[in-house]
């Protein structure tokens, strides 16, 4: 009896073990950030120095996942997850924007030391995939606020809110990371034509 207690534990043990040790199921990494194209053939010979401020994005849309977004409720996409935290694909994706796209300014990193009389500052208010209803066909959504700010002064030269919503071509993560890419491809480059509007002026 007491052996085939034993027995039964050693086995219960075992398999617990195994549980443990199973594989979690596999998760595909996915970017985005195609800045497109170089369009600026022509670059002023003394562009606009504009600094780009450190661009912040919504809590739940930080870091890596993918959020879905059905009415009210909201849930992480399984299964996939950007390369490198969200925040940190977009500041690239601008920074690369405006050095393929822009001619009469120039965009300073945060790290560069360089006299700057502009500072561009991004608010990411939305970075989702919104769901009219539970396994429907979703859309990107990407709201943005930037502000074109003197310095030092730091008084507001302009500022504007931008939308982009982008559907995807099916229900799958694949199409949804795609519509991502055309969604901050196309915020992109309004940001860039609008800093370059507004960097001389006032």
């Amino acid at each position: 009896m007491i052996r085939s207690i034993l027995a039964t534990a050693a086995a219960a043990v075992a398999l617990s073990g195994c549980a443990l040790l199973s594989s979690p199921d596999p998760v595909q990494l996915y970017r985005f950030g195609d800045a497109g194209a170089p369009t600026n053939t022509a670059v002023a010979a003394e562009p606009v120095q504009v600094k780009l401020r450190a661009v912040t994005f919504p809590q739940a849309s930080r870091g890596d996942r993918l959020l879905g977004v059905t009415g009210s409720e909201a849930a992480y996409i399984a299964g996939a997850r950007w390369v490198s935290p969200a925040e940190q694909l977009y500041d690239a994706s601008l920074e690369a924007a405006f050095s393929a796209q822009a001619q009469g300014i120039r965009l300073i990193g945060r790290r560069e030391l360089t006299p700057t009389t502009r500072l561009l500052d991004i608010d990411i208010n939305r970075f989702e995939t919104r769901y009219a209803a539970a396994g429907a066909i979703p859309e990107v959504v990407v709201t943005a606020r930037a502000r074109l700010l003197r310095s030092p002064e730091r008084t507001v030269v302009a500022e504007r809110t931008f939308e982009v919503i982008q559907p995807a071509s099916e229900n799958r993560v694949a199409t949804i990371v795609e519509a991502y890419e055309i969604a901050t491809r196309d915020l992109n480059t309004q940001i860039v034509a609008w800093t370059e509007a507004n960097a001389a002026g006032g």
